[in-house]
């Protein structure tokens, strides 16, 4: 799917907003007063889902810190599920914030990826880097800048 650009008003041409809306069909797997979780059309694995608040948000930084702790409990109650239901060995949270960084619908939405063991047919991800021991001086001068 093509980067949606942040629409001028806020709900506007929102996809999230408009399944939220049930203005667009999606497969949806659990829903509170606050969020709603729906599979995600471009799995990366079997049982991909997305837990998305009501309200519409642009990011994770834009967030109402509400907002974003009942998304991270709807996500929570999900992996809970997607072990027991779908028989997954572990769960991956992810989000992208910004088109920078892979967020191509600019409403907040956290990905609920289950992962399965030596299973290629159901989880074919693997890591997009490999973890190697980083620079210790630039890791200290990241550290400090970010001290508030």
């Amino acid at each position: 799917m093509p980067a949606q650009t942040p629409p001028e008003d806020p709900a506007g041409d929102c996809i999230f907003c408009k399944i939220i809306a049930r203005e667009l069909p999606a497969f949806i797997v659990d829903e509170d007063e606050d969020t709603l979780s729906f599979m995600d059309i471009n799995p990366g694995t079997r049982g991909h889902a997305l837990v998305v608040p009501k309200r519409h948000t642009q990011d994770l930084i834009t967030a109402p810190a509400d907002d974003l702790a009942r998304t991270a409990v709807a996500a929570q109650r999900l992996s809970a599920r997607m072990k027991e239901k779908l028989g997954a060995d572990g769960v991956n949270l992810l989000n992208c914030c910004g088109a920078d960084a892979w967020q191509t619908v600019f409403h907040l939405h956290i990905h609920v990826i289950p992962r399965y063991k030596d299973d290629p047919q159901r989880d074919p991800l693997r890591l997009p880097w490999i973890p190697a021991p980083g620079d210790m001086d630039d890791i200290k001068a990241a550290s400090e800048e970010l001290i508030a």
